[in-house]
């Protein structure tokens, strides 16, 4: 049974699953309003997430940020409360998928991976939708008593690497940043050197990948930088 996890003070979030590829999808919560992090891989998804925070009496979010432009972290996002926030490569990609889907349906989409298929088995429609608020470089939310500083980063897994890092709490949302590229499997030595400098720079107590639990931020780096 999927349950939601409380992290920190300001900060849950709902575990990632493996078999249908479903990142952990983050949930901040300040004074004044709260945000997610990552809008799921499909309706159903954000629904069931969506679902646990009413089981704890905890608001909808009115903005969900993404990660990056990957389906299983996007194709949820028709089905988000409020409003989307991408960086503007995430939302060229996103254009790209919706075009794409929108002329020729959702087959070049299932054929990518058994896990699409298993998330999709109920309900076969595929709506791809772009971001309503985009940006470059960072931009910083005051959430009231909680500010979240959204940016982009290098990274080895994609080129539109957003990075979402709650200060109060020490907390850094890394998407799927630090893994090999999706379609070539490979992990550029420079790209996970410039992340991992990054990731200094912030200096998290906490980070959180998207498809793994959470960890500090040693660990983090060890296994960024292993073998490089």
């Amino acid at each position: 049974m999927m349950e939601l996890k409380r992290l920190t003070e300001h900060v849950w979030y709902m575990p990632f699953e493996t078999e249908r590829d479903r990142p952990n999808l983050g949930y901040v919560k300040g004074d004044n309003w709260c945000l997610a992090v990552d809008a799921g891989h499909s309706a159903a998804h954000t629904k069931e997430f969506y679902a646990l925070l009413t089981q704890e009496d905890l608001p909808l979010p009115g903005l969900t940020v993404l990660t990056h432009w990957h389906w299983d972290h996007t194709f949820g996002m028709h089905a988000v409360n409020g409003l989307c926030l991408a960086n503007e490569k995430t939302d060229r990609y996103l254009a790209e998928w919706k075009a794409k889907t929108e002329k020729n349906g959702p087959d070049e989409f299932f054929a990518l991976g058994e896990s699409i298929r298993k998330e999709y088995d109920t309900d076969k429609e595929v709506i791809v939708k772009q971001a309503d608020i985009v940006f470059s470089g960072e931009v910083t939310l005051d959430l009231g008593g909680c500010t979240v500083r959204v940016s982009q980063a290098e990274a080895p897994h994609t080129d539109d690497s957003t990075l979402i890092y709650v200060e109060q709490d020490r907390v850094l949302f890394l998407g799927d940043s630090a893994c090999d590229d999706f379609y070539t499997g490979i992990k550029r030595a420079d790209l996970c050197r410039k992340l991992a400098d990054t990731v200094r720079e912030i200096d998290p107590e906490i980070c959180l990948e998207g498809h793994w639990t959470p960890e500090d931020k040693e660990d983090f780096l060890a296994d960024l930088l292993n073998g490089i």
